[in-house]
Formats: C-alpha cells, sequence, structure tokens
C-alpha cells in the first residue's frame, strides 16, 4: 500500500526547479535561408487556383436571389414568432404574479363594443 504524503501549506524545494534555456546555435553560412524563399512559398500558398473547378452549368443568379429573400423572409418570421413568445410570456409572467399577490384586478377586461 503507497503512502501518501501530507499536504504542506509551504510548497518545498524539491517540488520547484528553474530550467535554463539554452539560447539556439546559429545556423552555418551556408545553410542561411534566402528571405526570397519564404516569399515565393506564401505566393505558392495563396494560389487559389489549384482549387478551382470548371462548371457544369453557369450560376443561375436569379435562383440565388429568390432563395436569400426566401431565407430571409424565414429569419424574419422566426424572429417575428419569438418577439411575441417573449412578450406573452411576460405578459403571463405579470399576470401570474398579480394572481399570487392576493390581487383580483388583474385580467384588464375590455369593454364590449355596441
Amino acid at each position: 500500500m503507497k503512502t501518501q504524503r501530507p499536504i504542506v501549506s509551504v510548497p518545498s524545494d524539491e517540488e520547484h526547479r528553474v530550467l535554463q534555456f539554452r539560447p539556439r546555435a546559429a545556423m552555418p553560412t551556408g545553410q542561411r535561408r534566402n528571405p526570397n524563399e519564404a516569399v515565393r512559398k506564401l505566393e505558392v500558398a495563396n494560389d487559389l487556383s489549384r482549387y478551382e473547378r470548371e462548371r457544369e452549368e453557369p450560376d443561375d443568379f436569379r435562383h440565388r436571389m429568390l432563395a436569400n429573400i426566401a431565407a430571409f423572409a424565414f429569419t424574419m418570421a422566426l424572429l417575428a414568432v419569438g418577439i411575441w413568445l417573449a412578450m406573452s410570456i411576460s405578459h403571463l409572467r405579470r399576470t401570474q404574479d398579480c394572481v399570487l399577490m392576493g390581487r383580483h384586478d388583474c385580467v384588464q377586461i375590455f369593454p364590449p363594443h355596441p
């Protein structure tokens, strides 16, 4: 069975060590990198033409616009339903708080129209 070490409030010197980092050795002059090499690698990385492909059909901008309008209308409908739901919950909460306080005039009664 293992023995447990007691919990000490002050850490001992055995638990802490200072690590010494050595500086990197300089590269020999023959192995130094050309600064233009990094620029060429960056240009190759930014070239996205290798991911392009020919499309079978041209883009249908009218269809895309209609899809965007439909998505916008759907988003607005969700927003309207969310606002209505929040207002309904707020109204029900106020009415419930009024009833729980013991008041009898909590619900607003509208007079009938002649």
